[in-house]
């Protein structure tokens, strides 16, 4: 300052300094010889209250709501707490509310509020404390909800046909209200709702798990289902997921079903054959005896390990090329596939090289290379073989089909898909090997298969 001249006291009035800051002062005065200054004294300078704002209350349930804060200036002084307070009465404080909360953050900080009453009043406001004290910011005024819809979630859907699945879905929450309606609902289209879907069930009220039946469905089509709840508050769907049915079925003389896909222009099973009877009606002779096998020269069949009631559903049987050969193995306007069915099927996947990995189930095996996606559903399984010497082999290792015909000089014809590659190979081994059958449609040829190498 410049406090004027001449002798005597004078007062100076120390302006622009800086909150909760220390600063060092001296008189001085001059004349014709110089300038002396005082003695040397320090003060520290007042903080402030801080100041801020309120963030507006968003995400509002029955129970619980967001807000925050944001502290624009620390008054000079360093902020020790920041949080937001509420209550059912204006102008809460951190020594009279309901509720608060104590928030990290420099600057900015998000706030939950909980252990809120449905359909009630609140004030909530932010504030911050520094050593001058706590300021308050704006005050917001928010009523929570009476109820909230329920919380679903939807049922993996299962027990696909070429016509029908299987879903449902999980009431974990009712909102505070009684659940009045659930069930799914089902369309060709995306994100179906229960004012527009293809299909939909109503399983009553309640909370807790329940399955539902998909009817009436069109084959090989591609469906998206939700499992939705409804209380008084709303309607809440759980995530959407996806199936696709089957294109048909067919049905063998056991009356064991089998669902079918188009590949192409060819119509395939998706699952091994399981009969134990040809399709003329004439028993196929079950052998368990490892010797046996070996020695057998008629149509026979036999479980992996001989476990049937375990395994046949998964894998299938196991059958020697004398059952294959008779042409009556597979249901009544179907084949056990010929070369060119399998070379059909392999090119239109991709070819050889990639085949095996495109037509692998995504399930089964004892591994599976990261590109196997099961995108045609041909669902090839690992059904393993029974060896002419070495018993029952490579169960969830590799899958052995037999093809109607023979591999010149070698024996009759196999492809074969291992777990550790994505190619199919074929080749030729003894008609006394065990190996499964897909079957494909079309009439079986009317000669058997010529036995080049005998």
């Amino acid at each position: 300052t410049q406090d004027g001249e001449g002798l005597g006291e004078f007062t100076s009035e120390l302006t622009g300094l800086n909150p909760g800051t220390i600063y060092y002062v001296r008189a001085w005065a001059t004349n014709s010889e110089g300038t002396a200054y005082g003695h040397l004294e320090n003060f520290t300078t007042e903080g402030e209250l801080p100041t801020g704002e309120t963030y507006e209350v968003t995400e509002i349930t029955s129970t619980s709501a967001t807000s925050g804060g944001r502290i624009i200036d620390d008054g000079g002084v360093e902020v020790t707490a920041r949080g937001v307070v509420w209550n059912t009465s204006e102008d809460p404080t951190v020594d009279d509310n309901e509720g608060m909360t104590e928030d990290e953050g420099e600057r900015e900080f998000i706030s939950e509020l909980t252990g809120l009453t449905p359909g009630t009043t609140y004030y909530v406001r932010a504030y911050a404390t520094n050593a001058v004290g706590t300021a308050y910011f704006d005050q917001f005024k928010f009523e929570t909800h009476i109820g909230d819809p329920p919380s679903v979630s939807t049922r993996n859907v299962d027990n696909i046909t070429h016509n029908s699945a299987v879903s449902g879905g999980d009431v974990a929450d009712d909102g505070g209200l009684e659940v009045t309606a659930r069930g799914v609902v089902w369309s060709m289209v995306e994100y179906p709702t229960v004012e527009q879907y293809d299909g939909m069930t109503d399983e009553g009220g309640g909370t807790g798990q329940y399955t539902s039946e998909i009817t009436s469905l069109y084959g090989q089509t591609t469906y998206y289902v939700r499992a939705y709840a409804e209380n008084s508050a709303g309607i809440a769907y759980g995530e959407q997921l996806s199936f696709e049915t089957y294109y048909g079925f067919v049905q063998d003389i056991d009356e064991n079903i089998y669902y079918t896909v188009m590949i192409g222009e060819q119509e395939w099973m998706v699952t091994n054959l399981r009969t134990t009877t040809l399709n003329e009606g004439t028993p196929i002779d079950e052998v368990t005896d490892h010797g046996a096998w070996a020695e057998y020269g008629e149509p026979a069949y036999c479980w992996y390990e001989n476990e049937g009631e375990k395994l046949a559903d998964v894998y299938g049987a196991l059958y020697n090329f004398y059952t294959v050969e008779t042409g009556d193995l597979c249901p009544d306007g179907w084949r056990v596939p010929l070369e060119d069915d399998w070379e059909e099927l392999i090119d239109y996947v991709g070819g050889q090289s990639i085949a095996g990995g495109q037509l692998m189930d995504t399930q089964y095996w004892k591994d599976l290379p990261e590109t196997v996606t099961n995108e045609y559903r041909f669902s090839a399984r690992p059904g393993g073989m029974r060896h002419n010497t070495d018993n029952f082999l490579h169960l969830t290792e590799h899958g052995f089909w037999w093809a109607y015909g023979y591999m010149p000089d070698v024996g009759p014809r196999f492809y074969w898909i291992n777990y550790e590659f994505e190619d199919i190979v074929t080749n030729g081994l003894e008609e006394n090997f065990g190996f499964s059958v897909r079957c494909v449609k079309g009439d079986p040829p009317k000669d058997p298969p010529l036995h080049i190498m005998k």
